[in-house]
């Protein structure tokens, strides 16, 4: 019980860090100066420039059918985090947007900071399981219909969407150029923050219910796994062992879901090196 409310404060601290500092980002650096941070943000900081509506109310307008099918359709702690950081980060979004002052300086400056800010505080909310919600959750459900498009590929087509859209609304081309240089910065920061260039963690779990976490991790997390006939060499006793090669952010996720099917499951989470395949780095 001690570990479990440990775990949930730590995870809550890590969401209101994040919040606040991805809306610094956003309120400070990028939207004042028609710079897109992308996803729904974006698309709710368009129709803030053209109608006044504040940013984080849209934000929190446009997630709730996603939320409500996401929670349907995947279930589980997931999008009860993510739920809990939408509300968060709409919040953050509306009252910091009359607190903080306007940053006017170069563009390149500005998207600069503003994308590592945004980088920063995306990095410290899926650190512990959750996302802003929005089109991370929407890419998840069309790649189980296409395997054949990756998470990564769905928000990028998305978030070229959006700049498009942003350019078009600020009548500006450079604001689309400035709006590449803030992701490319944010998620390349996220890359060595989650993902240790190219590292991630091999989890090994042994477990009375390998089907379902089985199951639970191929669609809730989007992971492949590896089911392992192995052999106790104290008991004799034949069970399954599961391994999942997953990147450094997932693993709490995997955690959560674990506990929720076996809580007497033995789990190992090591680190690899190097990760190259099919959801990961490709060959080159």
């Amino acid at each position: 019980m001690r570990s479990r409310v440990k775990k949930t404060t730590v995870d809550i601290l890590y969401f209101f860090a994040g919040a606040i500092i991805y809306s610094v980002s956003v309120n400070m650096f990028l939207s004042p100066n028609g710079i897109s941070p992308g996803g729904f943000t974006g698309v709710a900081a368009v129709i803030n420039h053209i109608t006044n509506i504040p940013t984080g109310t849209m934000l929190f307008i446009f997630n709730i059918p996603i939320l409500i099918l996401g929670y349907i359709k995947m279930g589980g702690v997931f999008i009860l985090k993510t739920s809990f950081v939408t509300v968060l980060v709409s919040l953050s979004l509306d009252i910091s947007a009359s607190l903080l002052p306007i940053v006017r300086a170069d563009g390149i400056l500005v998207s600069m900071f503003g994308g590592i800010l945004m980088g920063i505080g995306l990095s410290l909310i899926l650190l512990r399981g959750a996302t802003t919600g929005g089109i991370d959750i929407i890419a998840k459900f069309v790649n189980r219909k296409y395997r054949h498009l990756s998470v990564g590929k769905i928000i990028l087509m998305a978030d070229g969407i959006v700049i498009l859209l942003n350019a078009l609304v600020y009548k500006n081309a450079e604001s689309a150029l400035y709006s590449i240089v803030a992701m490319y910065m944010g998620t390349r920061l996220m890359d060595v923050l989650l993902y240790g260039a190219d590292k991630g963690k091999i989890i090994y779990i042994i477990t009375n219910s390998p089907d379902e976490i089985c199951n639970e991790i191929n669609h809730s997390v989007g992971r492949g796994v590896t089911k392992l006939s192995v052999i106790g060499g104290y008991t004799g006793e034949t069970k399954i062992m599961l391994m999942c090669t997953v990147r450094v952010h997932e693993v709490a996720a995997i955690h959560d879901l674990v506990k929720q099917y076996d809580d007497r499951a033995f789990m190992v989470v090591s680190d690899a090196g190097e990760i190259i395949g099919e959801g990961f780095k490709g060959y080159n």
